[in-house]
């Protein structure tokens, strides 16, 4: 029994040659790397925000570095948390352990270079693997028409095979050969919605980043020489 014979879109794709089919395979996979990288990055990017709405509310409150410490003490494992804990730690190693030492020009200079690197590093991290979704959604069409001008080629030397040129004998390859451009639409489309939503949340995620950032700045300014 066929299980194509029931729908003329799936009928078009079970009659289309070995070309036109890995063309749709290939676009099927980049669909479904698509989505699953789209719902587990929005779920991280929410986790993430959360964390920052949270950390950031007790970060405003706090006075010292000793408050810090404390709030790191119950976040160590959260993104703030580490953020706080990584520069700290590096307070640390620039004081010799002395948290209540004032740190000299040099020493703060250092401060800010290792708070900037931590910022990079993170927003880094948040943007992993976007590049594959914009990569999809500029490649799918491409990979879709690609697949479409082969199935057309193959369109028409069956037409000269056969030497008829009739709306019956044209009209099955051509549509063969359009599926995959409705295909790489089909990726390409949602792909690029994913991309620029997922940046909208990042730069979102950036702001809490920076304000967070400017806040430990603040508290670590308190023990720097006049």
């Amino acid at each position: 029994m066929n299980i194509f014979s029931g729908n003329s879109l799936w009928q078009l794709v079970y009659q289309s040659d070995a070309v036109s089919k890995f063309v749709l395979l290939i676009l099927f996979i980049m669909s479904v790397i698509c989505w699953a990288l789209f719902i587990g990055k929005l779920a991280l990017l929410y986790l993430k925000k959360r964390q920052f709405d949270v950390i950031n509310k007790n970060v405003q409150k706090a006075k010292n570095i000793a408050d810090l410490v404390e709030i790191t003490t119950n976040a160590a494992s959260t993104t703030p948390g580490y953020f706080i804990t990584k520069n700290i730690t590096f307070l640390k190693e620039i004081l010799q352990g002395n948290l209540q030492q004032n740190i000299n020009n040099n020493e703060w200079e250092l401060i800010e270079r290792h708070i900037d690197n931590t910022i990079d590093s993170l927003l880094l991290h948040n943007e992993e693997y976007l590049s594959l979704l914009s990569s999809s959604a500029a490649v799918a069409p491409l990979l879709g028409l690609f697949g479409t001008v082969w199935g057309l080629v193959h369109s028409f030397m069956r037409i000269s095979e056969t030497q008829l040129a009739d709306i019956a004998t044209i009209a099955p390859g051509i549509a063969e050969a359009l599926i995959t451009t409705l295909a790489g639409l089909i990726v390409a489309i949602p792909a690029l919605i994913m991309f620029n939503y997922l940046q909208t949340k990042t730069r979102s995620l950036e702001h809490s980043l920076i304000t967070l950032a400017d806040r430990v700045t603040f508290i670590f300014m308190q023990r720097r020489e006049r």
